[in-house]
Parts: C-alpha cells; structure tokens; sequence
C-alpha cells in the first residue's frame, strides 16, 4: 500500500498473548475435551482480529448488492481445518445479520459478540478435522473506523460501493478469520443491477444475467490474506484482455477520459510487472490487473491480490503516474506471495515496494536507486524504527523509506549478484506463504554466506544514522 539502535528480536510477546487469549477464552465451556477457539489471534497491532483454532482453506462467497438500498444479502461457504480440539470457534463479520449458520451441512448454534461471530457445531471437531461452515447472512454494511487511513471496509459510492481497506476490511461483507496470517483461496460471484461491474480479485469467470440483474465471477486460486481482497461496483470502463497468457483486467470509471493519466498509467501494468519480474523472479498469479476509482475517501493505492485499487490522489497532476503502478505490484511478490505473520513486520511489504519504486524509475530513464537512497538516507529522521514502529505509524515513514534504504543497504554490501539471488530466493521459497523479518534475515545470511544481523539491526531499528556500506 501506497499514501498520498535496537536489536531486532522474535516477537515473543505476540505468542504470549496469543496464549493467554485463548487460555481465556477456553473457561467455562469444555465439551469431552473440546474447547472453545481463540477469539483474538493475539496481534497487537490489530486488537479483536482474527481468530483460533482452525485454519482456512478456501471461501466460497455469494453476494448481492443492491446501490438503491444499499443493502448487501450473501452466503459465504468456508473450507477449514481445526488445528485443536472445538466445541466453538468464531469468524470476523461486522454489522451484519446472520439467518442460518451450518457447520458439515448440520444446523450449527450461533450467536454475535460485537464484531464476532460465534459457532457452535452440534458435535466437537477433533484436531486435524476438515469441516465447512455455510454463513446466511444480510444487511446494510458499513465502513469501520481506522485512525490511519481513514475508514476501511464496505464503502456505499453515488454509482455502487468499494470494499477495501487496510489492515482491515473483509469483515464488512463476509465472515471471515481476518487476519493475513491465515491466507485461504477465493471464489466470488457479485450480483448487481445490469450496467453496473463488480470487479475482485483474481481470474475472471462466466458472466451471466437474468431479470435485470448481472453475475459476475471471479476465482483467486492462490492464497490470499483477507485484507487483500476487494470488491469495487459501479459505473467502470472495463477492458479484458491477456499478458503473458493470463488474463489482464483493469477498469476505471465511465466518468473519466479513455485517455486520461488514470488509464494510460493501468496500461504500463503488463510492462511494469515485466521488468518486476526480471528483478524478482516469476510473476506469483494467474492474472494481472488495476481498478481506478474516483471516491476522495480512498486517499490511497493498496495491493489487492492480482488486482490493485489506485485512490483518485495519485492522478491529479494530470499525467500517468507508472510510480505508483511499480509499488502496488512489487507488492504481489512482497506482502502478497509472500504475507506477513504480523503486523509489527510491515516494512517487508512496504519497505521492498518502495524499492522496487526506486528500481522502476531508473529503468525508466529517472534518477538512479543510488541517488534516491542518498537523498532519502540524508532526510530520514533514525530515531524512528521500521521494526515494530508501534500502531501510530504502522504507515509512518520509517516503514516505507527507512526500509527502502535497508533494502539498498542490503544490496551495496553483498553486492548486485548476491542481492537479486537473495531476493528470488525469498520469492521462490517463501511463497504462497508468510514470513517475518528474523525469516528474511536467517536466509539473506544464508545466500549471502555471511552474518548480516548487525546491518539489519542498523538500518531498521539502530537509533542513529548507520555508516554507509
């Protein structure tokens, strides 16, 4: 996502809480055995999210909006393996009213506990068991207050309604263990009034319409966080085409010039995520692609999975705008492929974007990676982390640039051959997957054949300037 010296160590206290929540929330309810899952999946950064044992494959979701009423009716249909002993478990959904809730195609007891959704099946599920849960529900859905980025989730627009949002959003239109460290795949049909899109993440399927009203099809086949995904309805010029093989959708509404920067700079995508590739290794989906979208309550870029959402701020110099295109794919290799465990690492999503900026410019015949990192390096304020930055400034600076110049640190001291490899390797290995900085720094050292803890420490959490390598 784009907006308009302390030594690194494993966030021990993450697990902690992640134990004393669910040892909490286990009293008082134990069936043959079977406990209660976690209600919290103990991340700091974002309080009430995600939830415990269990881990989700994949969604199936089926929704219908209506503009007019702004009301929102869907079933979603999850895929899960419990990962402990459940007489309960619980999924994120905000707001809305659930009709029926089944788990393995038997009535299932439920019930709301603020933004949760508690399910009880009518027998436990042992560790290790594959089980599904089908979710009715319906209502009018709402954006939740972020602080940071203003208000993530399901937006109404004057043409339709954007669902998007960072770290969190999913929860305002479907139920949901909303966290990125539980990725799943995704299958999407959005139904809504003919004349209208309903665009989301990953390849596009069969579009079909009866009775004024049109289905859209969509299937994200590899794993995605929660936050990542995105449904964006209304009045959009739509183009389909392919790159590479695989299918290239991007859009920008009606209300905007064909020509216009907002569509010259979507066409660069197949270009951009080219060169992108040339530095990272393979491109990591199955399709390619970008929605513009024109709401002022959007004053950000984010990288929805294989398709990402560019806010109106980005375009208003009346020129393309490629920049923003390089960071919103570099981060289909680095904090899409390859997600977080936790919020506190968010520097490996944007820290390797805002590089990949960097790298995209100089190719691009503008100023070189080297002269960036010293202007940047010369203008950073070191007091503040890239590691751990604190909930304040899970966006701040020190999470975009600092990291950026951690990453040129990187590259300068083991050098052009070591770098790249390093880099490939982290996309190859990890991906589908998700990782931590200690994951990052145990296989640079790895490939580089030399320790590197020290330059980490320095770039992303020293307090002072660190000498130049």
């Amino acid at each position: 996502m784009r907006r308009t010296r302390r030594r690194i160590r494993p966030a021990l206290a993450v697990a902690v809480v992640a134990a004393l929540v669910f040892a909490a929330c286990t009293d008082g309810d134990e069936r043959g055995g079977f406990r209660p899952g976690a209600v919290d999946v103990g991340d700091p950064y974002v309080p009430g999210a995600g939830n415990g044992g269990y881990d989700v494959a994949g969604y199936r979701l089926a929704v219908r909006y209506d503009p007019a009423t702004d009301r929102l009716s869907g079933r979603a249909a999850l895929t899960a393996t419990a990962t402990t002993g459940l007489s309960r478990f619980n999924l994120d959904l905000a707001g809305l009213d659930v009709s029926r809730v089944a788990v393995d195609g038997r009535p299932a007891g439920s019930g709301r506990d603020g933004d949760e959704l508690v399910v009880t099946p009518r027998d436990g599920l042992s560790p290790g068991a594959r089980f599904t849960v089908e979710v009715d529900y319906a209502g009018v859905p709402a954006a939740k207050a972020d602080g940071q980025l203003g208000s993530g989730g399901f937006l109404h627009t004057a043409d339709g309604a954007i669902a998007l949002g960072q770290p969190w959003s999913a929860a305002t239109w479907f139920p949901v263990n909303d966290h990125p460290s539980d990725k799943a795949t995704y299958d999407v049909e959005v139904t809504v009034p003919d004349g209208l899109a309903a665009l989301s993440n990953g390849v596009p399927g069969e579009r079909t319409s009866a009775d004024g009203w049109t289905t859209w099809r969509w299937a994200e086949r590899a794993p995605m966080a929660s936050y990542l995904s995105t449904l964006v309805i209304g009045d959009y010029r739509v183009h389909s085409g392919t790159h590479a093989g695989r299918p290239m959708v991007t859009a920008v509404p009606a209300s905007l010039p064909a020509t216009g920067p907002e569509a010259a700079s979507l066409a660069r995508t197949g270009e951009i995520a080219d060169f992108l590739a040339s530095r990272f290794g393979p491109y990591p989906f199955d399709s390619y692609g970008g929605v513009v979208v024109t709401d002022a309550r959007i004053g950000y870029a984010l990288e929805t999975q294989s398709r990402p959402v560019y806010g109106p701020g980005f375009f208003r110099g009346g020129r393309p705008n490629p920049g923003v295109v390089a960071h919103e794919l570099a981060h289909q290799w680095f904090g899409n492929s390859v997600a977080l465990s936790r919020w506190s690492d968010i520097w490996l999503n944007e820290g390797f974007a805002t590089y990949a900026e960097w790298l995209w410019e100089e190719h691009d015949g503008g100023r070189t990676a080297q002269r960036t990192f010293e202007l940047e390096y010369a203008a950073t304020d070191w007091s503040r982390p890239s590691v751990d930055p604190g909930r304040s400034r899970l966006f701040g600076a020190a999470v975009y640039k600092r990291g950026a110049l951690a990453v040129h640190a990187l590259r300068r001291t083991v050098g052009d051959d070591a770098f790249f490899r390093i880099l490939r390797t982290w996309t190859t290995e990890r991906r589908d997957g998700n990782a931590t900085t200690d994951d990052l720094i145990a296989l640079a050292e790895r490939v580089a054949g030399k320790p590197l803890r020290p330059l980490f420490d320095a770039w992303l959490v020293g307090g002072s300037a660190p000498a130049l390598p």
